[in-house]
């Protein structure tokens, strides 16, 4: 009895268990495609007996002619069904970062290599489709939703490509699994959080008292500037680039402490407000560094230092 109920297990496991993910292209071959009559389909099988077996009984002539007339339209149906599916390439395309709670898109590209049309082609996974036509040697990009639970790396799982053309009598369908993934960041803090004060170093950070700096001058323009500080004016005037100085401005250098955050959070609270300070600091154009236990990220500016940290904070602890 044991040995059935594992034997039982191991098929299913086989069958509908995970897989390993597909490198590179994947190719729809024969074996790989399924098919089987839809709800209308069976619908339209058992009609078809009705209407056989009425001609049968009463010896309709021209019963006979419509039951095989519609008999070989459905037989007709298969071979297109299974024709729009099978012999497709589907190649992984971009997934860009999320944040927790959102969700991932996965791009998918499907080409269709062969001299003919592809109609109704769906992606779907968990519920979620999306559907492209296929012109003739052509191909097209359809993004597979994806709910990103939790930090980390994402991957889309086994997505399902199916048809019903052209009449939707049959369903055929395809099981792949690309070998892609999602970096998925922690979700920020929800709470209007201060930034932690500014300990001395070198940078700038601009003073909480607002109107009390003096301008002081113009600087060429470097990609850690804040855009608020642009001179617009000159450069719409097509004097390039160039910063505004202000002078009474605090020498500080920003540093993200794991330490300076309150003891009674969890790991995953830290990192939701450290991913909230660092959008902060982004936004506010300033000098920021990062320190986790383990890891330290020298302070920085600019969208490089912002993805490297949401970087560290995703796979930190994984």
């Amino acid at each position: 009895m044991f040995e059935k109920i594992l034997s039982r297990s191991q098929l299913y496991l086989a069958f509908f268990g995970p897989r390993k993910p597909e490198p590179g292209t994947i190719f729809l071959r024969q074996n790989r495609v399924y098919i089987l009559p839809t709800r209308p389909g069976l619908a339209f099988a058992l009609a078809l007996g009705v209407m056989l077996i009425g001609s049968i009984n009463y010896n309709l002539s021209l019963g006979y002619i419509l039951t095989f007339l519609l008999a070989s339209m459905g037989l007709v149906a298969i071979l297109h069904t299974f024709r729009n599916l099978v012999h497709l390439h589907i190649s992984p395309g971009r997934a860009e970062p999320v944040f927790a709670g959102k969700t991932a898109w996965f791009e998918l590209f499907v080409e269709n290599r062969s001299g003919y049309e592809r109609s109704a082609i769906v992606l779907w996974r968990e519920g979620k489709a999306t559907q492209c036509d296929l012109a003739a040697a052509r191909g097209a990009t359809g993004s597979v939703p994806v709910a990103a639970e939790r930090r980390g790396w994402l991957t889309p799982g086994r997505i399902t490509l199916e048809t019903r053309f052209p009449v939707g009598l049959l369903r055929a369908w395809s099981y792949i699994q690309p070998d892609m993934r999602c970096l998925v960041y922690p979700k920020p803090d929800d709470g209007m959080l201060p930034l932690p004060e500014p300990s001395g170093g070198v940078g700038e950070k601009r003073v909480a008292s607002g109107g009390s700096d003096d301008f002081a001058g113009l600087r060429q323009y470097q990609v850690s500037d804040s855009p608020r500080h642009i001179h617009w004016k000159a450069a719409a005037r097509g004097q390039g680039l160039q910063t505004k100085v202000f002078s009474g401005r605090a020498a500080a250098e920003l540093w993200l402490d794991w330490s300076a955050l309150p003891a009674h959070l969890d790991l995953e609270s830290k990192l939701s407000r450290l991913t909230r300070w660092v959008l902060a600091a982004d936004q506010e154009g300033l000098r920021y560094g990062l320190r986790l236990p383990g890891v330290e990220l020298a302070p920085d500016a600019g969208e490089p230092q912002r993805l490297a940290c949401l970087r560290e904070l995703a796979l930190y602890g994984l």
